[in-house]
């Protein structure tokens, strides 16, 4: 069956699309909306020459649309929905969500205006346990935007490791963050994984706003061979 990855070229969305190939699914294209605000409920911020050479690492086609009113953020969907399914005819959805309710209400709605599918193979998972899974897979990540009281704004714009993951699980506990930063506690950036051909290698500095948020601003953007 033809699918497309609701995608930011986080965590989340990389490991679905992973094990939506893994599950047969051909993955036809990659959409992405991309909010001009903070704060959205539904969607991440990414940054959208990231994608585009994640895309291209990927070989997969990228589709996205900006977006700057809230209340247009469901329109955002069923939009991409209708042009994927115009252009690639696909029959399911996949999403990276893990643990928001509201995501899933609205994903599913919408996808199932469509008659499409949604697959959101991440859904319910153990979240200390995700965070492991993901070294063990060999999909590496960094952090690019801390919007939580506890996370260490050291880790931005660095590639996460098993010390790392265990410094983060250990301080969600005492600050109360969600360890896989599900609800935008933050935002990671995914810079290789099985399916990449090449791997990101990015430049860029910190800007540290408060104690309880920071930003990796991504200057640069390089595509290494594997």
């Amino acid at each position: 069956m033809k699918a497309a990855v609701l995608f930011t070229g986080g965590k989340d969305s990389v490991t679905a699309l992973h094990y939506a190939t893994r599950d047969g699914f051909e993955v036809a294209a990659l959409l992405s909306i991309i909010p001009h605000y903070k704060y959205s409920m539904l969607y991440h911020q990414p940054i959208y020459q990231c994608l585009i050479a994640q895309a291209q690492s990927l070989r997969i086609p990228l589709e996205s649309i900006g977006l700057i009113d809230p209340s247009l953020e469901r329109d955002a969907l069923k939009y991409l929905l209708e042009r994927a399914r115009s252009r690639y005819g696909i029959e399911v959805l996949v999403a990276g969500a893990v643990k928001s309710v509201f995501q899933y209400r609205v994903f599913s709605e919408v996808a199932g205006l469509y008659g499409l599918k949604l697959y959101t193979p991440l859904w319910g998972v153990n979240e200390d346990e995700y965070l492991y899974s993901l070294l063990n897979m060999g999909i590496e990540f960094t952090l690019i935007s801390i919007t939580s009281m506890g996370i260490p704004h050291d880790l931005l714009g660095k590639t996460i490791d098993k010390q790392d993951v265990e410094r983060i699980i250990s301080l969600s506990k005492k600050y109360g963050f969600n360890p896989s930063f599900e609800g935008g506690d933050a935002e990671t950036l995914v810079v290789n994984a099985p399916l990449f051909k090449y791997k990101i290698a990015l430049r860029g500095r910190r800007v540290i706003v408060s104690e309880y948020e920071g930003y990796f601003i991504v200057e640069e953007i390089t595509l290494l061979k594997k």
